[in-house]
Order: structure tokens, then C-alpha cells, then sequence
């Protein structure tokens, strides 16, 4: 005896019925894309997705708390402040980024590491020898020289070396209202030798923001906020990429444990004891040597 006919309307063949159908369909539907790298990045992205979220089995739950972080450190951004690049760099991603973009074939070349989200565009041009510290600050003077290289590994005149870096209290000056403008930050021109040299105080560790969602992540999964003592330098010349990258104080006790990653052993300079104008303080000589290149510069985090 057949079954009596349906009233229920035929429906589409291609409607996902398990939670592994919904992937190809997702798929499918950004193939129209005319930009090929954006296909391929999207489609790569959704996969990963999809499959962390069915092997994990995500609760509800959990997919509303993680909205409500991306929601989070999206509303936390603003102009002192990024935390969408905070995530990156404590997730590890800003790290992988730079080192996949900036390969050091050789052992010349100077290791990239993440920009952080303190830099700023247009710092002041200073003269050789300069100091960068824009008020009198109580804390040992730091002495810095190097000679920038270009590719072909020969003194590179005209370089632009610029430096920024937090002050003794463990703040950038554009988080702290009672520095200067450009406390700390300044950008230095290489000589006819390729050589630079500036005067500065000696940096301090200093923990990441901890009062956005990323400060939350941190404590959840017991992680120190605390990064090490470092200088930040983008050193660029025409013909050669833009380097961007930090050294960090040989002695510093934080070296292992980075909260953003940012730390090999390429970036570790020798911090070493010196008189400076009779006073104790501390001299640091680190050379540059930049890869050809398109010269491009990052976006700012901030203003």
C-alpha cells in the first residue's frame, strides 16, 4: 500500500542537516569572490573555524562569551589605547606575523619583532648624539650607538633609526599624562659611515594594559602582565623593507617569560655598565642590517 502524498513543499537539496554539512555550504557561498588571496584567506579562516568548534564542542555559552570579548577589545581601542593588537600580541600572533614576514636568512640580517601598539608616526627629528628624554628624569642615562648596513652588508648613509621606549615607570608618553609630548621617542638620520648614536635613560619592564578584556584573559589563565625591559626600534633607508624590531637588556630576569612573545636570542643586547659624565649608567652598541625591499611603513596603532 503506498503512502499517501505529502503537502509538505520540496525543499532545496543543498541545506546542511549535520553540524559537518554546514562547512561546504559556507564555502560555496564565498567562492564568488573576484579576489583570490581574499577567497583563499576566508576559506582557510572558516575551516579552521568550523573545526575548532566542532571538535571542541563550543557551548552557547562559551560562543556568547567569546563575542563578548571581540566586542570587548573592540570598544576598549581607542586613541591611547589598542586592544585589538594587545590580543594579538598575547595570543602570539603579532610575533608570527613579523618572523613569517621578515625571514633573517642569514646570520647578518637583523631580526624583526612585533611593532606593539605604542608606536607613533612623525616622532621628532633629533641630531646625532641627542638625548630623547624630554624633561629631567631620575633614572641612569643610556647610551646608544650602532651602524645601520643595507643589503649588500656596507654602512648604509641617510638611514632613518627611530626609537621609542617607556619610561622608568613603565609607561609610554602617550599613556601618561604627566610626560611630555614624544617623551622617549625620536628618530635618528645614519652619518656618511652609516653610524647612529643617541642618549636616552635606561628602560624598565612594564606590565601590558590589564583593565580591558585582554587584562581578563591574562588573570583567567594565571599569566604574568609583565614584559621585560626593551627598546623599540624601525629602521628604514631607501631600497630596503622597513625593520621593525626591539632589544632587550641581557640581565633582565623576564626574558622567558614575555607575555606578547616577543624575545630570541638575536634580540638580546649587551647592556654594559659605564661612567656617563661621572655617573653610573650604561652604554649599548647594536648594529642594523636591512633587507631589500619595497620601503613600507606600518599604520600606527594610535595616533
Amino acid at each position: 500500500m503506498q503512502a499517501p502524498p505529502s503537502n509538505r513543499p520540496a525543499l532545496p537539496t543543498a541545506l546542511p542537516s549535520t553540524p559537518e554539512t554546514l562547512l561546504p555550504l559556507v564555502l560555496q557561498a564565498m567562492e564568488g569572490a573576484p579576489d583570490a588571496r581574499l577567497r583563499q584567506l576566508m576559506a582557510s579562516l572558516t575551516t579552521h573555524l568550523h573545526r575548532f568548534v566542532i571538535e571542541n564542542a563550543v557551548t552557547e555559552a562559551e560562543f556568547e562569551a567569546a563575542v563578548e570579548f571581540l566586542i570587548g577589545i573592540g570598544q576598549a581601542t581607542g586613541p591611547t589605547k589598542n586592544e585589538v593588537i594587545l590580543a594579538a600580541d598575547l595570543l602570539g600572533v603579532s610575533s608570527l606575523v613579523a618572523v613569517i614576514n621578515n625571514p633573517a636568512s642569514g646570520s647578518s640580517e637583523s631580526h624583526a619583532a612585533l611593532l606593539g601598539p605604542f608606536w607613533r608616526a612623525h616622532a621628532p627629528d633629533c641630531e646625532p648624539g641627542q638625548s630623547i628624554v624630554r624633561e629631567p628624569i631620575d633614572a641612569p642615562t643610556l647610551e646608544v650607538s650602532g651602524t645601520v648596513h643595507g643589503a649588500d652588508g656596507r654602512p648604509l648613509p641617510g638611514a632613518v633609526v627611530d626609537v621609542w621606549h617607556a619610561s622608568p615607570e613603565g609607561l609610554y608618553e602617550n599613556q601618561d599624562t604627566s610626560q611630555p609630548e614624544m617623551n622617549l621617542r625620536g628618530r635618528f638620520t645614519t652619518d656618511a659611515q652609516g653610524r647612529y648614536r643617541l642618549r636616552t635613560v635606561v628602560p624598565a619592564g612594564y606590565p601590558v594594559p590589564t583593565d580591558g578584556p585582554c587584562g581578563g584573559l591574562l588573570r583567567a589563565q594565571q599569566r604574568s602582565a609583565m614584559r621585560p625591559a626593551h627598546l623599540h626600534f624601525m629602521v628604514s633607508g631607501p631600497g630596503h623593507r622597513v625593520l621593525v624590531t626591539q632589544v632587550f637588556p641581557h640581565d633582565d630576569a623576564r626574558l622567558a617569560s614575555d607575555p606578547v612573545f616577543g624575545v630570541t636570542a638575536a634580540l638580546v643586547g649587551h647592556f654594559e655598565e659605564a661612567l656617563i659624565d661621572g655617573q653610573p649608567g650604561k652604554r649599548l652598541r647594536h648594529d642594523f642590517q636591512l633587507l631589500a625591499g619595497p620601503t613600507v611603513f606600518p599604520k600606527p596603532p594610535i595616533p
